[in-house]
């Protein structure tokens, strides 16, 4: 296990920068997501990590040591890939055993290695099938095996579950938690779905275009956005956001006064007005929307909801009884309101 530190982390590819002085510490053991939209930056900083890309500017330590000019096998890392990188002609058993033969392991700690992975994972009755004899779910798990039998100071993922089909995604998630709390080995995993995020991590780095938005827990980022980027990135449904202004202690919006915490913003400020789905309540009375849409999925009911010009998503527990085309009333509690600046993005309250 290892301490990780990224020090006003720089890459550019020629005049064309992409990340933009990143800086933050990993704790020793710690799960931690680098999240964000294609081209943000993740998959960049964690090859920079691996020593896949050269670093531009800044430093980047592992257990206090400067790596930045070490080759990625002296770093005491291991990778797993989306694409799994699977060597064809090898059976899972060479497969796993690869990286402790081309360092000469001897015979003996390269077989106890492989077989305590395998039982780790659930391989050991596939340690003699070729890797086109395995669904893709298993062909990830070997990946990791192969990862784990090097037994590194940090495991990093790369997108591993993106060519995976939903259900098996669902299902590795958790294989890849529990691993992690098994081996209490220092991780970094590189997402686009802010679910996987969700679900994995002990912290969330929420990266857009090469910088860093914010850092926290995943509760931390789903109940308190730093930002507008990081409230409409983080949920799923993201949350409803409109634009409006303070006004006598709340915010007038779509031709309503919508609640907020006391002392928010100033008085006439500009601002996005955001509420989460599932703060949105059903009731006898409040703001009128009307429904569009209703989508039962069993446990919940998903509503999409026009005020005005506006289209707003409430999530509701349970079955209801609203029907496309009636009109129904919200109400929602002012501590659950998230309220930014519209010049700015910024947080207001």
């Amino acid at each position: 296990m290892a301490t990780v530190s990224f020090k006003n982390i720089q890459k550019a590819y020629g005049a064309v920068k992409v990340i933009h002085g990143i800086g933050f510490d990993i704790a020793d053991g710690e799960f931690v997501v680098l999240v964000g939209p294609s081209g943000c930056g993740k998959s960049t900083l964690l090859r920079m990590l691996a020593g896949l890309e050269e670093i531009s500017g800044g430093e980047i330590l592992i257990d206090d040591k400067v790596v930045n000019d070490l080759e990625s096998k002296d770093r005491d890392i291991a990778m797993v890939f989306q694409s799994y990188a699977l060597y064809p002609h090898m059976t899972v058993r060479e497969n796993m055993a690869f990286s402790l033969r081309l360092r000469k392991a001897d015979t003996a700690t390269t077989a106890q290695r492989v077989d305590k992975a395998a039982r780790i994972l659930n391989l050991d009755a596939l340690l003699d099938r070729y890797p086109r004899e395995l669904s893709g779910g298993q062909r990830q798990r070997v990946a990791m095996g192969r990862a784990i039998v090097r037994d590194p100071k940090v495991f990093l993922f790369d997108e591993p579950l993106s060519n995976l089909d939903a259900k098996l995604r669902v299902a590795m998630r958790a294989e890849i938690k529990a691993l992690h709390q098994r081996l209490k080995t220092t991780t970094v995993y590189v997402t686009h779905d802010q679910i996987e995020a969700m679900t994995m991590a002990d912290r969330i780095v929420v990266m857009h275009d090469g910088i860093i938005e914010q850092i926290g827990t995943p509760l931390e980022l789903f109940d308190r956005p730093g930002n507008l980027f990081v409230a409409q990135f983080i949920g799923s449904p993201s949350m409803n956001v409109f634009e409006g202004t303070v006004k006598g202690g709340a915010v007038e919006a779509l031709g309503h006064r919508w609640p907020v915490p006391a002392g928010t913003g100033r008085e006439g400020q500009a601002v996005h007005y955001g509420i989460r789905p599932t703060d949105l309540v059903l009731a006898g009375s409040g703001i009128p929307a009307q429904v569009v849409v209703v989508e039962p999925t069993g446990a919940e009911t998903e509503l999409l909801l026009q005020i005005g010009a506006q289209q707003l998503v409430l999530v509701t527990h349970g079955r209801t009884l609203a029907q496309p085309g009636e009109t129904v009333f919200l109400t929602l509690d002012a501590a659950k309101a998230h309220v930014f600046d519209r010049a700015s993005g910024a947080r207001l309250g």
